[in-house]
């Protein structure tokens, strides 16, 4: 199974605050100031643009903490970070998060005399060496400001976060097998070809082969420079879902999906 990424205490923290209404949602804005009763301060962040694309990651973040009158509230430290989303594989149906999370951290700057806080030049983009096989394509971009830096007490914390949608490139892949038919012990050999935009190396390209619905995938592999790649498998009995799907390394190129038309005669039929 591909890694999966805990939550940062940060992360969990903010989740915390939601759920336990310490926080205002990040749009609520009732009063003027945007504070809700019992709050000190309100904290607000965006980005600028609100979108990105293969040629054009990058974004300035700003923010801004004011106090519950609506006035600035300056020499105060927030911490921001970029969180990538990825679908949690659940096709049980459990009550679990449907998602995993992958946060960076992007700075703790300070807030100005006029309560205001930017990070510039922020890209906007998958850092670290994981899968990319079921990420997200909008960017969670979060803002943070605990007055006494103790994030176990989650009282007096205050949290925003805006999203940044990202703009990926297609690919595709195409793949032969050696039967179309097969029984429980056969080798079931898969090769075939991906195809990245132009300019994109497609050297290094995760496939993954699933052969059950309970699996996310059965087999991995990467491709080779040339984008081809081969893999086998040795067929259960109880397989009865055949399908390839990919995961380029560049964020901004999407991965493709593709159902196998195999069938698996051993098989159980009503």
């Amino acid at each position: 199974m591909p890694r999966k990424s805990p939550h940062t205490r940060l992360v969990a923290t903010a989740a915390l605050l939601l759920t336990a209404g310490a926080l205002p949602a990040p749009a609520a804005a009732a009063q003027p100031s945007g504070a809700s009763p019992g709050d000190a301060y309100v904290l607000k962040v965006s980005t600028n643009p609100t979108s990105t694309g293969y040629d054009k990651r990058r974004v300035d973040v700003t923010g801004t903490v004011t106090k519950a009158d609506g006035t600035p509230a300056p020499h105060l430290p927030v911490t921001v970070q970029e969180v990538i989303r990825f679908t949690t594989w659940n096709p049980w149906g459990d009550p679990i998060d449907p998602n995993y999370y992958e946060p960076r951290d992007l700075g703790k700057p300070v807030t100005d005399a006029s309560g205001k806080f930017t990070i510039r030049n922020v890209n906007i983009d998958h850092m670290s060496g994981s899968s990319l096989l079921n990420v997200q394509r909008g960017v969670d971009i979060t803002a943070l400001y605990d007055e006494d830096g103790d994030l176990n007490t989650p009282q007096d914390g205050y949290y925003a976060d805006t999203s940044v949608t990202t703009k990926a490139k297609t690919s595709s892949v195409s793949y032969k097998v050696n039967k179309k038919k097969v029984k429980a012990g056969d080798i079931l050999t898969v090769q075939g070809k991906v195809t990245l935009p132009k300019g994109v190396e497609p050297g290094g390209t995760e496939v993954f082969l699933q052969t059950n619905w309970e699996s996310e995938y059965d087999v991995r592999t990467t491709t080779e420079d040339d984008g081809f790649f081969v893999m086998s498998v040795r067929v259960s009995g109880y397989d009865d879902t055949f399908a390839l799907r990919t995961a380029p390394r560049d964020f901004y190129v999407a991965g493709a999906h593709k159902r196998l038309p195999i069938t698996n005669t051993s098989l159980r039929r009503p």
